[in-house]
């Protein structure tokens, strides 16, 4: 499963709620916490990522109200905040990519230092941006810098540094909405489902015609999630296009044709998780998702349903890195996910606190006492205030090569 893994550590400081965090990354990570502790933020801080060297800096400040938005609010009154991604990518080479964005009056921001390292023998290649002026690079020529800009987006003509810019604006986040799933979809692409799967009619037809084996997984899931369903496809309404149910009814032999318009919120959900998580399974020629954010997904499902979920979330673990937070004791109710998948998340007055599941949770599942869904309905996945509190000073830092 680690051949799924993109990102392996995430370092956040002053995001939102999130004073400093520094954890490790699996090919599967569920977060899981009480509403309101913090765990949307630190999907939010990789979606930040993603969204910034998409369409810019400004546009992602702005979608969350402004950087005083962003960064966090306390009595130090920091004026930035700070991210930092250590990655491996696809060709196993491994590196760091961190920057940090501070406010300037009147709303204003700048992008203070922005670095990027791939760790090479014998050279590193690697830039370093402070203020809109490259510092210091291998190789020596790379574009101009402006300060309110990731310099990642320019240096992504580099061939050094394209890889890693193709897998950061591939992520995919999904707060999926059955009504936008539900009504009379324009087509596009296809290529990446949206977050609230207002494409998901497009998304699917490509994953029929590039990935056969994707689509039947995502139908035999579905049919465990919805019973009697046996195939679900595109369909053009117009100028627009919509999803087709074909559903066994009763003793009919032949299954009856839904439109999504018909169907249930938790089965239009459950279609729109399956479909994020298969979308680049097997690759084909569909553009690669290499991460996979998901909140909540047992929302308006049944908790009979858990299971399949569950086991997809698991397979598709093998292909593409999956992040996602829960409030589902059933979902977490399985042997086979261990102490190193979780996240625990808990709020101490205003500040997040994101760590390993305290020594007590660890050791129940590890001997298997309990899993990590016994554990979540006491209340016991709980995070280990001590070791986040002692994280080592070098695991905070957003620059430089960090811990051997």
């Amino acid at each position: 499963m680690n051949d799924a893994v993109l990102i392996s550590r995430v370092v956040l400081k002053n995001y939102k709620s999130i004073a400093a965090c520094s954890v490790p990354l699996r090919s599967l990570v569920f977060l899981v916490g009480p509403n309101g502790s913090g765990k949307s933020n630190f999907m939010d801080a990789l979606r930040f990522v993603s969204e910034s060297l998409n369409t810019s800096l400004d546009h992602a400040l702005r979608d969350r109200g402004g950087i005083n938005e962003v960064r966090r609010r306390s009595s130090g009154h920091p004026t930035h905040f700070g991210i930092r991604l250590d990655f491996i990518l696809p060709n196993s080479t491994t590196g760091h990519y961190a920057f940090q964005i501070g406010a300037k009056p009147r709303g204003g921001f700048e992008v203070q230092r922005e670095e990027c390292r791939i760790y090479g023998l014998p050279d590193d290649q690697f830039y370093v941006v402070e203020s809109g002026q490259v510092k210091d690079s291998n190789p020596k020529l790379l574009p101009p810098a402006t300060d309110d800009r990731l310099f990642l987006v320019a240096a992504s003509s580099v061939p050094e540094f394209r890889p890693l810019y193709d897998c950061l604006t591939r992520f995919g986040f999904y707060n999926l909405n059955p009504d936008e799933i539900r009504d009379l979809q324009p087509p596009d692409a296809g290529q990446v489902l949206l977050r609230d799967g207002r494409n998901l009619a497009s998304v699917l037809n490509l994953i029929s015609s590039q990935s056969p084996e994707a689509k039947a997984k995502v139908v035999e899931l579905l049919s465990k999630v919805v019973p009697g369903v046996v195939d679900v496809s595109t369909r053009h309404v117009g100028k627009k296009e919509t999803l087709e149910f074909r559903q066994k009814v009763g003793e009919n032999k032949t299954p009856w044709r839904f439109l999504a318009e018909n169907m249930s919120d938790g089965t239009l959900r459950a279609l729109g998780v399956l479909t994020a998580l298969f979308q680049s399974f097997n690759g084909g020629a569909l553009k690669r998702v290499p991460l996979v954010g998901i909140e909540e997904p047992e929302v308006a499902l049944h908790p009979g349903a858990a299971g399949v979920l569950r086991d997809g979330l698991k397979a598709a673990s093998h292909h593409t890195q999956v992040l996602v937070t829960s409030h589902s004791p059933d979902l977490l109710d399985d042997k086979s996910i261990s102490d190193q998948n979780l996240l625990a998340v808990t709020n101490r007055n205003g500040d997040t606190l994101i760590g390993p599941v305290d020594a007590a949770g660890r050791a129940a599942i590890q001997d298997q006492l309990y899993t990590a869904g016994e554990l979540l309905r006491l209340s016991q996945l709980i995070p280990d205030e001590h070791e986040v509190g002692n994280t080592p000073t070098v695991q905070l830092e957003l620059f430089g090569k960090g811990p051997a």
